[in-house]
């Protein structure tokens, strides 16, 4: 793709997505396989690729960065690779009983669109960015509106918390962040989710 006309279909789907419109984003295959209360999700994700990095919480700006730089031509091929939601971040370890924050560090996700993990995704150029590949899974996700501000965050894991819990369900990996929305979206249309990894059926 020229690179003038990469950009502006970069900025053109940044705009949309203020108010909302957000279908001209790839996003990772899934089926929903079971509801549980407070409008909690289980879904059954396809096997995927992502570029990720270490990131200090959602608000690290240094980690959205090197993946962004990634998909701009920081990687073995040069390539421009389209932008894909959700964004993925960890920033905190919170129990699955009380939500404590333990101040560890996590990692930031950008999914891959299909057609460049088809092709073999470019290896990245800069140091702390890695490519992995994610095997089929299952996550409990709870969606929400509004500003994704820490304690939005917080209340909202807490209330998949206490839904996993109730249904005796237990986690496979700590909650984790996902956004759909660049920060400047209108609050009301923003689409995030707070989920969690859960065992695979077989174990």
């Amino acid at each position: 793709m020229d690179k003038l006309l990469y950009y502006l279909v970069t900025l053109l789907e940044s705009a949309l997505s203020v108010v909302g419109i957000r279908g001209t984003y790839e996003e990772p295959r899934y089926a929903i396989v079971e509801h549980l209360d407070r409008g909690v999700e289980v879904r059954a994700y396809e096997g995927r690729v992502a570029v990720e990095t270490d990131a200090g919480g959602q608000q690290d700006g240094e980690a959205f960065g090197r993946l962004f730089r990634y998909i701009t031509g920081a990687n073995g091929g040069g390539q421009r690779i389209a932008m894909t939601t959700p964004v993925e971040s960890e920033g905190c370890l919170i129990a699955m009983t009380v939500p404590v924050e333990q101040g560890a560090r996590g990692t930031m996700r950008f999914y891959l669109p299909r057609t460049v993990v088809e092709a073999g995704a470019p290896e990245p150029t800069e140091p702390g960015v890695r490519l992995v590949r994610i095997p089929p899974e299952r996550l409990a996700v709870l969606r929400f509106s509004g500003t994704a501000s820490p304690a939005a965050r917080d209340e909202q894991t807490r209330i998949l918390t206490n839904v996993m819990e109730a249904a005796g369900r237990k986690p496979a990996d700590r909650p984790f962040f996902m956004g759909y929305d660049p920060p400047f979206s209108v609050p009301f249309l923003r689409r995030n989710e707070v989920a969690v990894r859960l065992p695979s059926p077989a174990s």
